[in-house]
């Protein structure tokens, strides 16, 4: 089959034949329909050799969607030809978290060597792929795979960032978006979707500030030193009540600072090496600041379920696998504008 892989670091991804896998005992082989692009492959990607924590060469792919293909032994109750979304920060499955639901903050991963797919196991940018356990499989029912792929990751991760927040966003209460790309333009539904705030959306592009209000932001913000000025006008000198940064670099993060309100949050969602300071004086007032992971199996279920109500629809552009390669170099200029989506057998 042909899969997607870095394998070599610093080098491009290639597009490659390996063999068609097959499933072990407890696993499932799933047909993929679509695989999603994000930038946390480009910051694996962009890692000296020494730093990869992942022998190479990886199938990449951590955003994926399918149809059950086939059952290793011991699995019943999951037909062939079920369409599926796979859950895919793994884990061991039995600690304290992952009795939660909670696999993204599972206990034990690092210590027994489990990886997500595309992420350290071989992953869904390919024709065929291996889920490790039928519990990281969600039914994705009638949904559209190619809108439905991103929300593993692009849609998960805001939610479970908003879920977090919800006691903070309150009718009244305003909502910051740094970074409007694939993550950041969901986030702008679902905070619709799931609250009465206002949502203030910052990007440095103006096509991404114009999706950013095509998708229900309420005020857009060049994203620049003035930003946080911007956002205290805009608040009457308050500041925001919940600030969401999907850059995390060290501009967004001081901004993201910058624009919190007392008794506020603050959570760095995107992988940019930006940091802030906390401790009396940094900040105002009770501000909370986090850097979530992922999100759990449960929220999964639940992001789909509000997917299936047309309250979020993720603006994809798609790309045949032998494509990805330019999908991943247009994501490292910034000339996606959504999310880009691998149709590996379309």
């Amino acid at each position: 089959m042909k899969a997607v892989q870095y394998r070599t670091a610093g080098a491009a991804p290639e597009v490659v034949t390996v063999p068609d896998p097959e499933p072990g005992p407890g696993q499932v082989l799933i047909e993929v329909t679509a695989a999603g692009v994000c930038h946390s492959d480009i910051a694996v990607m962009s890692q000296p050799a020494e730093q990869i924590p992942f022998p190479l060469p990886l199938t990449l792919g951590h955003e994926g969607v399918g149809t059950v293909a086939a059952l290793g032994d011991g699995i019943d109750g999951l037909p062939v030809g079920t369409p599926v979304a796979v859950y895919g920060p793994w884990g061991c499955g039995t600690c304290v978290k992952c009795a939660e639901g909670k696999e993204n903050y599972c206990l034990r991963a690092k210590e027994l060597g489990i990886m997500p797919p595309g992420l350290g196991a071989p992953g869904a940018m390919a024709e065929y792929m291996i889920v490790d356990d039928p519990r990281h499989l969600v039914p994705l029912g009638d949904l559209d795979p190619v809108r439905a792929v991103p929300l593993t990751d692009a849609g998960l991760t805001p939610y479970h960032a908003i879920k977090r927040s919800l006691p903070k966003l309150v009718p009244g209460a305003t909502a910051v978006v740094i970074g409007t790309g694939g993550l950041g333009h969901v986030a702008i539904q679902l905070l619709r979707a799931m609250t009465a705030v206002r949502v203030i959306a910052l990007d440095v592009s103006e096509d991404k500030l114009a999706l950013a209000r095509a998708v229900g932001a309420h005020e857009t913000v060049l994203s620049d030193e003035n930003a946080a000025a911007k956002i205290r006008e805009l608040t009457g000198g308050t500041g925001a009540q919940v600030v969401l940064d999907f850059v995390g670099a060290p501009p967004t993060v001081a901004t993201a600072g910058a624009s919190a309100a007392i008794d506020s949050d603050v959570t760095v969602v995107g992988l940019g090496g930006g940091a802030l300071p906390v401790g009396f004086g940094s900040l105002p007032y009770n501000t909370t600041v986090t850097s979530p992971y992922w999100g759990s199996r449960s929220e999964l279920a639940e992001v789909l379920e509000i997917a299936r109500t047309g309250a979020v629809e993720v603006h994809v552009e798609t790309y045949g696998l032998d494509e990805a390669p330019l999908a991943y170099d247009r994501l490292h200029h910034g000339r996606i504008n959504g999310r880009a989506v691998i149709l590996p057998n379309g």
